[in-house]
């Protein structure tokens, strides 16, 4: 009888320090953070937005906070979990996001407790940050891979929930277009962290326009007047023409692309080429004949 008491003690005992471990561990503040950290690192967005204190401001578009949008998160580690007298604690851990070492802090507090034993915990403060993105020249962009757009004016900059911590890599990939990648690592709760995403022509769209703009000029090339309709080379005299004008391109200018002060509006600077003429030119002084075969050059822009 008496090793019985013995043993249902014992027993008793192992299951409060039982308790008492978890609620030092899994069911402690670090624990609470633990988790919604780990959910980060497997890239479970549900699973770290549902977790008690996790608010959105309102207002603001929720599109990153999802599964693709999130970033690695590497070597997590507790570094400090210290208790203040009104029940918060403030929770700082360390990671790596890519090659960059950074800590963050969290403040949590307890809520109440799970069948009065286990400890529960909500964030007092949530670990959610901005994004502000300004798309001057293209709406389209991406996050780590995720395709977003804008439906803000060119000039303005629009505001992105995204969860913290994190490394947000923003470019654009598209037919014509490309954005050099911008890597962004969000570290503190409730940040504003401004960010230009500036695309710009790829060789593709040099290309294309370059070879347009070549077969354009070829057939201006073939109109045999001084000054080919709808073409940006000619040639006038003061005296008399008496030969059929014969072009032939020389050199096309040089193709750029610029991005123009209205989204999704492109431009071509001014450039110069050089087109030949060949035709005979009657003196009106004195009636001689003489040709002219020589480069005309010429100046456009689109």
């Amino acid at each position: 009888m008496i090793s019985w008491m013995i043993g249902f003690a014992l027993l008793v005992a192992a299951f409060f320090a039982t308790v008492a471990i978890l609620n030092l561990t899994v069911y402690s503040a670090h624990g609470f953070v633990s988790s919604y950290l780990d959910a980060l690192n497997r890239h479970d967005a549900t699973t770290a937005r549902e977790l008690p204190g996790v608010r959105a401001p309102s207002g603001v578009e929720t599109t990153l906070l999802t599964d693709g949008a999130l970033g690695a998160i590497d070597d997590i580690r507790l570094e400090h979990d210290t208790a203040a007298g009104d029940g918060t604690h403030s929770v700082e851990y360390s990671y790596k996001l890519g090659k960059r070492s950074a800590t963050s802090t969290f403040s949590v507090i307890q809520t109440g407790s799970f069948v009065g034993l286990f400890s529960r915990w909500s964030f007092e403060k949530s670990p959610l940050a901005t994004v502000s993105v300004a798309t001057p020249y293209d709406p389209r962009f991406r996050v780590n891979g995720t395709d977003v757009v804008s439906a803000v004016q060119p000039t303005q900059s629009q505001p992105f929930v995204v969860f913290t911590p994190g490394l947000y890599v923003f470019d654009h990939k598209s037919t014509y277009l490309v954005a050099t990648p911008i890597p962004v690592p969000v570290t503190e709760p409730a940040s504003v962290t401004p960010v230009r995403v500036e695309a710009e022509a790829n060789a593709l769209f040099a290309r294309e326009v370059r070879n347009q703009l070549g077969k354009y000029y070829i057939t201006c090339a073939t109109q045999t007047v001084l000054l080919p309709t709808s073409c940006p080379f000619g040639k006038s005299f003061s005296n008399r023409v008496v030969s059929t004008p014969a072009w032939k391109m020389v050199s096309d200018p040089p193709v750029t692309i610029v991005p123009d002060q209205n989204s999704g509006h492109w431009l071509v600077p001014f450039a110069t080429g050089q087109a030949h003429l060949t035709v005979k030119v009657q003196s009106l002084f004195d009636g001689s004949i003489s040709t002219f075969d020589s480069d005309v050059p010429f100046e456009v822009s689109y």
